[in-house]
C-alpha cells in the first residue's frame, strides 16, 4: 500500500475562505522561549528557543492560516482521526458526520480547527482560548451534542504546556476526545539521523481505507519498535501507538534527540493521553518531507467513535473532561 498520511484531509487552506482573524498570530514569551499561537483553531503555530538568526525551532512554525502544511499545531476536537465512513452509533442512535477526508469516504479531526476562538485570558506567557459547540448548530452534521472547551498554552522555564477541558453543557451524554497535531525537530536536515524513543507496546493495524481493522499488533522487532531510543533510519512512520508504558511519575515521554547536535525535545502527555499518532510526512508537498517529526498526543485511537473502549469518553450532562501535554528541550529528570 503507497504511504498516505493519517490525519490528511479535504481542507485546504488555499481552497477555503478564510474568516476575519485566521492570519493574526499571538505571541507568548518567557526568557527565551517564543511560542506563536492563534484564535483560529486555537491552533499552534510555532515554538523557537533563542533568538535571531541562532535561534532553534522545536515546534515548526508557519505564519498565515493558508501556510499551515499537514495539519500543522490542529486542535482535533471532538474526534481526533478518522471515523469509519462518518458513521457511528452512540446511546443507541446512529448518527452521520461529514466526510472531509481526502483519503478515503472517511470523517476526520473534528469540527474546530477553522473556528475562530475566543481569548478568555492572555498575559505575556499563558493564553486561553474557549469555544462552544451547540448542538443546534452541529445536528446536521451529525453531532447532535453541546460543548464548552477551553484550550489553554502556556510558556516557562521547563518550555510549553499545553491543557484541554471540555465540558457537556447539553442536555444528554456526549461522546468526546481530544487530539493535537503538532511538528517537532531538533534541527536536522531531516530525520533520518535522529534518535527516537517511543514508550509503547503496540500500534494499530490499519486498512487501504486507513481505518483500524481492530487489530493491536506488537511493535517488538517490528521497524516501528522505538521501545529503546534508536535511529529512525528511512522508515516510513505513519502509526498510531497504543499501549503506553509510563514513568514513575505516571506521564508518558516520547523522545527526539539530534545524533549531531545533541540537542534533544522530550512529549511529555499525563493520564488523559493513552495514545499517540506519530508521523514522519513522507507524503507532504516538496521541500517538507521528512523535515520533522508529528508527535500527536491522543486521548483516543482513531476511530474510537466505533471502539468506544479505544479511548471514548461518554461525558454526562455537567461533567468535564481535561488533560495536558507538553514539550520540553532540557534535561528530564523523573523521581
Amino acid at each position: 500500500m503507497k504511504m498516505r498520511e493519517l490525519n490528511g484531509d479535504m481542507l485546504s487552506m488555499t481552497d477555503t475562505l478564510l474568516p476575519p482573524g485566521a492570519d493574526e498570530d499571538i505571541h507568548l514569551t518567557h526568557g527565551d522561549l517564543h511560542l506563536t499561537v492563534s484564535a483560529y483553531g486555537a491552533s499552534l503555530r510555532g515554538l523557537t528557543r533563542g533568538e535571531g538568526t541562532t535561534a532553534k525551532p522545536i515546534v515548526t512554525s508557519y505564519e498565515g492560516a493558508k501556510n499551515k502544511i499537514g495539519g500543522q499545531g490542529d486542535v482535533l476536537i471532538p474526534y481526533p482521526g478518522r471515523v469509519n465512513h462518518g458513521a457511528y452509533t452512540f446511546d443507541g442512535h446512529n448518527y452521520q458526520l461529514p466526510l472531509n477526508d481526502k483519503e478515503g469516504p472517511n470523517s476526520i479531526h473534528g469540527f474546530l480547527r477553522t473556528v475562530i476562538w475566543d481569548v478568555a485570558e492572555l498575559t505575556a506567557d499563558t493564553v486561553t482560548f474557549e469555544t462552544h459547540l451547540n448542538a443546534s448548530d452541529y445536528t446536521s452534521k451529525g453531532y447532535p451534542f453541546s460543548l464548552q472547551v477551553k484550550i489553554s498554552y502556556g510558556v516557562g522555564p521547563d518550555g510549553l504546556t499545553c491543557s484541554y477541558i471540555m465540558k457537556n453543557v447539553g442536555d444528554n451524554a456526549a461522546p468526546v476526545a481530544a487530539g493535537f497535531h503538532p511538528y517537532f525537530t531538533v534541527g536536522s536536515e531531516t530525520i533520518d539521523n535522529d534518535i527516537l524513543h517511543v514508550p509503547f507496546e503496540g500500534k494499530l493495524e490499519f486498512n487501504d481505507d486507513l481505518i483500524p481493522t481492530g487489530v493491536v499488533q506488537p511493535v517488538s522487532g517490528t521497524d516501528f519498535d522505538f521501545l529503546e531510543p534508536r535511529t529512525i533510519g528511512k522508515v516510513e512512520i505513519n502509526t498510531c501507538y497504543v499501549q503506553p508504558l509510563r514513568d514513575a511519575d505516571g506521564r508518558l515521554r516520547v523522545s527526539l534527540q539530534s545524533a549531531e547536535s545533541g540537542d534533544a525535545i522530550v512529549v511529555w502527555m499525563d493520564e488523559s493521553f493513552d495514545y499517540v499518532v506519530l508521523y514522519s510526512g513522507d507524503v507532504l508537498p516538496a521541500g517538507h518531507e521528512r523535515r520533522a517529526l508529528a508527535i500527536e498526543p491522543m486521548t483516543c485511537a482513531s476511530d474510537a467513535f466505533n471502539r468506544h473502549e479505544w479511548g471514548l469518553v461518554s461525558l454526562a450532562p455537567g461533567e468535564e473532561t481535561r488533560g495536558n501535554w507538553g514539550v520540553t528541550d532540557k534535561p528530564v529528570v523523573v523521581s
